[in-house]
């Protein structure tokens, strides 16, 4: 039986369309002409037996019942190009593992060991993407997620399971000029000076003068940056002490761009976490993935 359904050109105008709420914009990004949109669009509504459209004074808007298609049709078309696209980059058996990670974590930690994973598993195909927050695998493309959270969090991410990879610990960093000689700071002297703001640890720099018993009315103040990287840049470049995981700014460390100011850590139960469906049927991919950071997890450096 023939299946009801549009052609994927006419979706792909109809998605343009509504994206840029104009035919001129689809067709300048689909690198047709406008009137070879406007065809598609008619002949689409045509075999919906519905207008999608109506026009006005700017460009075109959908209506009522277009919208609602829209929001069905989008992220099927996505995720069929997401699809197409895996299977062009399958390049041979080993099949194509899609992780949610951290960025940070992925791009100072995991990116950097991927090099011996490909020696030991050369057909195999990582795609990363950046995600901070739990989600609801169902609704995405994801066989996994690096995630950084305390037990707690991990525990409310429903439906999920969870291996625990690296304790994180957290320690003041700077560029060596604010040491001027001395091996290393007093949390009390930390408190007189510049402070780097991590934006999405407001409470950070509070809580490891709380823990060393050091007042610092200044705790909360200073410049906010959304990632460690940009934090760890910040404090290579002089601008402040920043307070981040050692795991991540390794590299700064080894090169002498950023010295410990202060071997005391800050207490956490915040960890890197591997997060898998509950659900899932564990397939070869992902238990390679699996035992290959397990081992990753456990060498040190």
């Amino acid at each position: 039986m023939r299946r009801k359904i549009p052609s994927l050109q006419a979706l792909a105008c109809f998605e343009a369309a509504a994206r840029q709420q104009s035919y001129t914009r689809a067709a300048q990004e689909l690198a047709l002409t406008q009137g070879a949109v406007s065809r598609q669009i008619t002949a689409l509504e045509e075999f919906l037996g519905l207008a999608l459209f109506r026009r006005t004074r700017h460009g075109v808007l959908l209506t009522e019942r277009g919208a609602d298609y829209f929001a069905q049709v989008a992220p099927r078309l996505q995720a069929l190009e997401q699809d197409t696209l895996d299977a062009m980059s399958a390049q041979g058996p080993g099949g194509t593992l899609h992780l949610a990670a951290v960025p940070t974590f992925a791009t100072r930690w995991l990116i950097p060991r991927l090099a011996d994973l490909k020696r030991l598993q050369p057909d195999l195909t990582i795609h990363i993407e950046t995600s901070t927050r739990p989600f609801m695998f169902a609704d995405t493309v994801f066989d996994a997620a690096l995630y950084a959270g305390t037990p707690e969090q991990v525990s409310q991410w429903a439906g999920t399971r969870a291996l625990r990879l690296l304790a994180e610990q957290v320690v003041p960093v700077c560029s060596p000029h604010f040491l001027a000689g001395q091996s290393s700071l007093s949390p009390a002297a930390i408190a007189d000076l510049p402070l780097l703001q991590q934006s999405t640890r407001t409470e950070a720099w509070r809580r490891w003068f709380d823990a060393m018993g050091v007042s610092a009315p200044l705790a909360l103040s200073g410049p906010r940056f959304e990632l460690f990287s940009m934090t760890a840049a910040a404090a290579a470049h002089g601008l402040g002490l920043a307070l981040v995981p050692r795991l991540l700014i390794e590299p700064e460390l080894a090169r002498g761009e950023l010295v410990v100011a202060c071997e005391r850590v800050l207490p956490s139960e915040r960890a890197y976490y591997l997060v898998t469906p509950q659900t899932q049927d564990e397939r070869p991919v992902i238990s390679r993935f699996v035992l290959w950071l397990q081992q990753a997890a456990a060498q040190p450096g």
